[in-house]
């Protein structure tokens, strides 16, 4: 059965308009593809056809000014992604996606019809799984300090799909039992890790009295 290749990776980043995956627009799409010692990024910008809220705008960089005068139509922008996503799948490259439920329940809410055909490898999620009470945040900035890999330019989309595909390529030299489950392993292991965390904090919500009635327990979209 084949298993992750670390040298064999298709690296995925979005930058968007919304933290809600369900209302969430492309900004930038990003594939970093790694094939052996080849490695080849490509980024596109997109116009998302509304406007890109401050909040958003300050996180990523890119204005509702520059979008439109720059970017490319919005549904060509996603369409491109998901072919290129399915040729990585088809050319047998795992998909490195840092949270993945945010990003690929953008792509299959604006698709309407995404599905994941393929294996997919969630840095986050093994991170979680492996190392589950370490105190502190997350993010992809703290991971990339956590395990020493560079990450060139917080929330700009490449940077942040190299530094995802860097600490994947470390947690398996970390971690070698990774290397050793099939697809199939991996996938149920990181749904049943990643279950298991969101109960966990799910548990933790209910107790400060949050709100709870959205919270998604699947992996590697949202329920």
């Amino acid at each position: 059965m084949p298993s992750f290749d670390a040298s064999r990776m298709l690296s995925f980043d979005l930058e968007t308009t919304s933290a809600n995956p369900a209302e969430a627009r492309i900004v930038t799409s990003a594939l970093v593809r790694i094939d052996g010692s080849s490695l080849t990024s490509t980024e596109e910008l997109a116009d998302p056809g509304v406007d890109i809220p401050a909040k958003a705008a300050a996180v990523h960089g890119i204005t509702t000014q520059k979008a439109r005068a720059e970017g490319r139509p919005h549904d060509e922008v996603l369409a491109e992604t998901v072919a290129a996503i399915r040729r990585g799948w088809s050319d047998g490259l795992t998909l490195i996606v840092f949270n993945a439920p945010y990003d690929l329940t953008v792509l299959r809410t604006l698709t309407g019809d995404f599905t994941v055909d393929g294996p997919v490898y969630d840095p986050l999620v093994v991170d979680r799984a492996k190392d589950r009470y370490r105190k502190g945040k997350r993010n992809l900035g703290v991971l990339s300090e956590f395990y020493g890999v560079r990450l060139d330019n917080a929330h700009e989309a490449t940077a942040d799909a190299t530094a995802a595909a860097r600490i994947a390529w470390k947690q398996v030299r970390m971690w070698p039992e990774l290397a050793q489950m099939s697809y199939d392993e991996l996938m149920e292991y990181q749904a049943v890790q990643y279950y298991e965390c969101q109960m966990d904090l799910k548990a933790y919500f209910e107790s400060e009295g949050r709100d709870v009635s959205d919270f998604s327990l699947s992996w590697p979209m949202a329920g």
